[in-house]
């Protein structure tokens, strides 16, 4: 099915940094996050990312239809925490966990969503490397009990594992699309994830396991 392609919305304050693009299949304009990034929409774009074992929590008001997605690696700030990622202030801070649920969060309350009214979905904290620590469930754990803390519910999730995962995000309507990549023929996401540093891959080149599922 063709789509007729509509002019392009333009990014959010703040947010103009992020990659966009028009997603024939879906037949919409779509923002693409990498690691320490995130976005908010208030028109209805598709909001992509690939995951290992970073977490991404998808988070909206589900009475505006007003939300966004992050992508962070590390569930706190440690030692590294003076490494430059990106040129974006926000996202430098934001590949940290505590950061990117706050920032998201807020960004969300300031274009007039109700924290009575958020809706959550989480994503990722797959185990990539079997010789890592496992990263991965640190992070599930982080976003978990964060969440817990602010007394926010999960509404569904897909968490944990060995595979990465593809995740389309949809905030006017909540829809999740999420296809997990079980054999990843480029390593690049492995290998960036394993130095915590630089970005993941952002295209999957492997198999997908069962098709995709929707949340």
């Amino acid at each position: 099915m063709l789509h007729t392609k509509p002019p392009q919305p333009k990014a959010p304050k703040g947010f103009e940094h992020v990659a966009r693009y028009w997603d024939a299949v879906h037949g919409t304009w779509a923002a693409k996050i990498l690691p320490g990034e995130f976005y908010v929409s208030t028109h209805g774009e598709m909001i992509v990312t690939v995951l290992g074992s970073c977490i991404a929590a998808c988070i909206r008001d589900k009475k505006l239809g007003i939300g966004g997605m992050n992508h962070f690696m590390l569930p706190e700030a440690n030692e590294h925490s003076s490494e430059v990622w990106g040129t974006n202030p926000a996202a430098q801070e934001s590949r940290y966990g505590n950061w990117a649920m706050e920032y998201l969060i807020n960004e969300i309350l300031k274009r007039g969503g109700r924290r009575e009214n958020l809706e959550v979905k989480i994503f990722g904290g797959g185990q990539m490397i079997a010789s890592m620590s496992d990263i991965g469930q640190r992070n599930i754990l982080f976003v978990y009990n964060y969440l817990q803390n602010e007394g926010l519910k999960i509404e569904s999730a897909d968490v944990g594992d060995i595979y990465a995962r593809k995740v389309l995000y949809f905030p006017d309507t909540g829809s999740v699309k999420m296809r997990r990549i079980t054999n990843v023929r480029n390593n690049t996401l492995m290998k960036r994830e394993t130095e915590y540093r630089q970005q993941v891959a952002t295209e999957d080149t492997g198999q997908s396991q069962g098709g995709v599922d929707l949340f």
